[in-house]
C-alpha cells in the first residue's frame, strides 16, 4: 500500500472514497464537513437524512454525488477534552471503521482529512500519530491519502510518517 500526504482539497480528489470528518448527525457543518456537503450536493444531504445519524468512533458511508470521489464515509471523530476522556482511542477508532467500510465497499484507493483536528481541538501531532499507526496497520488498499488543508497538519503528517 501506498501512502501519501498532500495539500489538497479533498472534494476535488478523483479517488474512489474520501472520509469526511462528520458530526454525529451526518448533517453537515462547517470545516470538511461543510465543505464536502456544499460539493456533493443535496442528495448527500438526503441520503444522511435516511441514514440517522453516527455514533462517535464510528463511521458511515454514502455515495459521492457531484464529487470526483465514488463513495464519502462519514465518521464522527472526538472532541479533544483532555485526553482523560477516551479521546486516542476513539480517534483510532475513526480510521479503523472508516478502512474496514473502505474494503467491504470494493474501495482501493481513499483519503482522509486530519480527523478531530480542526473545531475538536484534537492536538495535531498526536492525531497525526494516530493517523498514520492506524492507516499503516492496515494494508488491504492500494492508496491512502492524507489530504492536508494548512501547513500544519502536513508537516505533522510528514513527521509521523518518518
Amino acid at each position: 500500500m501506498k501512502i501519501e500526504v498532500i495539500r489538497a482539497d479533498i472534494t476535488k480528489l478523483a479517488l474512489d472514497a474520501i472520509v469526511n470528518a462528520a458530526n454525529t448527525t451526518l448533517l453537515g457543518g462547517g470545516g470538511v464537513d461543510g465543505a464536502i456537503h456544499r460539493a456533493a450536493g443535496r442528495e448527500l444531504m438526503e441520503e444522511c437524512r435516511r441514514i440517522g445519524g453516527c455514533p462517535t468512533g464510528q463511521a458511515r458511508i454514502t455515495r459521492g454525488y457531484r464529487l470526483p470521489a465514488k463513495y464519502v464515509i462519514h465518521t464522527v471523530g472526538p472532541i479533544w477534552r483532555g485526553g482523560g476522556h477516551g479521546e486516542r482511542e476513539l480517534l483510532a477508532a475513526c480510521y479503523r471503521n472508516s478502512l474496514d467500510l473502505a474494503v467491504g465497499n470494493g474501495v482501493r484507493s481513499i483519503a482522509f482529512p486530519a480527523i478531530s483536528c480542526g473545531a475538536y481541538g484534537f492536538p495535531i501531532d498526536e492525531a497525526a500519530d494516530i493517523a498514520v499507526r492506524e492507516v499503516a496497520r492496515d494494508d488491504r488498499l492500494d492508496l491512502v491519502v492524507f489530504a492536508c488543508f494548512g501547513d500544519d497538519t502536513l508537516q505533522a503528517l510528514e513527521r509521523a510518517i518518518r
